[in-house]
């Protein structure tokens, strides 16, 4: 009979537990959406040139090094970022949408999360000379004005409107009230972080669009 104090029997002595490989997966896959979320935060509050790598893995509360490891770095985790969007998306803006409602669906999308937005307003105002983001994946600028092209011929765009002056248009209408904040309660009288202005907003927004078809008699 074995005595109690064996080694074998130890407590102490006991065989260590080796996660197995579906665990250490989803251990990989938790620190990968916590480095995305701390990094968007950052990147978000900071633009690319003011985010710093170790502020990105205190926020997470990682350590630094796994930046490198899953995406090779400050220019990596940006661009991972920027794919998460374009991935989000393709659910935000399916192309069966209406004209009228996608824009309705960004500005909803935008004030829900507003760090995307203001991610892309630091990247469109980034300085010379600073530390340039890195190109990353990007929505094709050609791409977007075929769409708008294609609901022109669809009747979706009056045909004497300029498709990249309309997008234009789209991008600063969503963009106002994270950028003009205070204009937005000067002239309308509305928190813009209210439900109540985003109801009032999106339908402003939504008769708009329908107006630039030409057809101010669809306004309901």
């Amino acid at each position: 009979m074995q005595s109690s104090t064996d080694p074998d029997r130890s407590p102490d002595r006991s065989p260590r537990r080796h996660p197995a490989p579906a665990e250490r997966r989803a251990d990989a896959e938790r620190s990968r959406r916590k480095l995305l979320d701390a990094a968007l935060e950052e990147f978000s509050a900071k633009g690319y040139a003011g985010a710093r790598v170790a502020d990105i893995a205190a926020r997470a509360g990682l350590n630094k090094q796994l930046i490198s490891y899953y995406f090779g770095g400050k220019a990596g985790l940006y661009g991972a970022i920027q794919q998460a969007w374009l991935d989000r998306e393709t659910e935000i803006a399916p192309p069966e949408l209406p004209l009228a409602e996608l824009i309705t669906r960004y500005l909803h999308a935008g004030l829900a999360d507003p760090r995307a937005m203001r991610l892309m307003l630091w990247r469109a105002l980034a300085a010379d000379g600073t530390e340039q983001p890195p190109p990353g994946p990007v929505q094709d600028p050609e791409e977007d004005l075929s769409r708008l092209r294609r609901r022109q011929t669809g009747g979706e765009l009056a045909t004497d409107l300029d498709p990249a002056a309309v997008l234009l248009v789209m991008m600063g209408a969503v963009t106002a009230p994270l950028i003009m904040p205070g204009e937005v309660t000067r002239l309308t009288g509305l928190d813009p972080r209210s439900p109540e202005f985003e109801t009032y907003y999106a339908e402003q927004l939504r008769r708009v669009m329908l107006h630039l078809a030409g057809a101010p008699g669809a306004v309901t």
